[in-house]
């Protein structure tokens, strides 16, 4: 089950030996939480070799690999696994992954959807985005009222995702959300400039 709170690292479409550089960098600093395999340019037949790859170096520093809506891969791998609201049943997934597995689910700006999830099984809820970003600019926004609604309410750590930065985020941080899910503001840079990004996230979240 999910124990950290922290950074959320979601793959971008990097070359491989890059990603896995960057990770392997990023990964060292014990500022990340989890990292989500999410490739939206590799074909299907390679994703299972990738994922692979990734689980070995997320093993190697002790952080959980969450498989991006393919519960079939997540099964095989014996990953947890991130659901959209369009990507099956979180229950179904708790069946087939087992009590301890890691299971996310997308809940937009919806406490009602947020609920539900808990109700099924997730371990976390996911809300977005919170600021446009690069990889979704036409997401909903969620509301700093729902996310404080969320964090009185449920039982289950609240995730965060949608343009962030270190810079930004701090009204999150004051409401006391989990994980807050990057994708370019961590994996855009390049390997040497990974390190220092992950330590002005390390200090953001910590500060009181």
């Amino acid at each position: 089950m999910l124990s950290a709170a922290g950074l959320y690292l979601i793959t971008n479409d990097d070359p491989l030996p890059r990603l896995l550089a960057k990770l392997d960098v990023a990964l060292s600093h014990k500022t990340v939480a989890l990292v989500q395999y999410r490739r939206k340019q590799t074909p299907l037949n390679a994703c299972e070799f990738e994922a692979r790859q990734l689980l070995d170096l997320c093993q190697h520093h002790a952080v959980p690999l969450i498989i991006n809506d393919n519960l079939s891969l997540a099964e095989r791998l014996g990953c947890g696994v991130h659901l959209g609201q369009s990507d099956g049943s979180v229950m179904a997934a708790r069946q087939r992954l087992g009590a301890t597995a890691i299971i996310g689910r997308t809940c937009h700006d919806s406490l009602a959807l947020a609920e539900q999830a808990v109700r099924d099984g997730a371990s976390y809820v996911a809300f977005g985005a919170v600021y446009p970003s690069a990889t979704k600019p036409h997401a909903q926004t969620v509301s700093l009222t729902t996310l404080q609604h969320a964090k009185a309410r449920l039982s289950v750590p609240i995730c965060v995702i949608g343009g962030l930065s270190a810079e930004n985020v701090p009204p999150c941080v004051d409401l006391g959300v989990d994980l807050y899910a990057v994708v370019s503001d961590v994996l855009g840079l390049p390997v040497s400039q990974v390190a220092a990004r992950v330590l002005t996230w390390r200090q953001t979240l910590i500060s009181p």
